[in-house]
């Protein structure tokens, strides 16, 4: 029994992290594309890194994150957390759909999970960052909010690619 039990924790894990990676993989090459065809700017994961290393240090909020002082390493450590976040939300996918969906995945709980993961930036990341909830500081919060949405979506999205592939390596 503690033999299968950890076959699935490894199974579970290995599929987050492939699956996790793959589809924030894919977010990205979104957000590349969207900046390379039609000059729509992407975040800039050093001002996440930036917010990131502020926390230790006592401060959550700040009134702007690109006026606050760099922190050494905040390009490296705002694109590890990207991924890992990745892989933690596409390990949460896993633990309520089950290890089968990496085995037979659908769309619907990829794209379902995409759309509820934007509520990380508009509830944590952008009021941290100084642009209020759901980006209610900016000049455009509408526009800043469909981006958002269009880019988890977008991850949502790799979450089904990345376990289609998956899938073909657990089998």
């Amino acid at each position: 029994m503690e033999e299968i039990a950890m076959i699935d924790l490894v199974q579970w894990v290995g599929s987050s992290v492939l699956i996790g990676a793959g589809a924030t993989l894919v977010m990205d090459g979104w957000a590349w594309a969207q900046r390379r065809l039609w000059q729509i700017p992407s975040l800039n994961y050093s001002m996440v890194g930036r917010w990131l290393g502020h926390i230790p240090r006592g401060q959550l909020i700040h009134q702007g994150i690109a006026n606050s002082a760099p922190i050494p390493g905040e390009t490296v450590i705002g694109w590890v957390a990207h991924y890992l976040i990745g892989i933690i939300f596409a390990a949460v996918l896993l633990g309520i759909v089950g290890l089968e969906w990496a085995v037979n995945p659908t769309l619907m709980p990829a794209l379902m999970t995409g759309v509820v993961t934007v509520l990380a930036p508009y509830l944590i990341l952008q009021p941290g960052m100084g642009a209020g909830i759901a980006a209610s500081k900016t000049p455009s919060p509408n526009l800043m909010r469909f981006r958002s949405l269009v880019a988890h979506t977008s991850y949502g999205i790799g979450l089904y690619i990345a376990a289609v592939l998956v899938s073909r390596v657990w089998s």
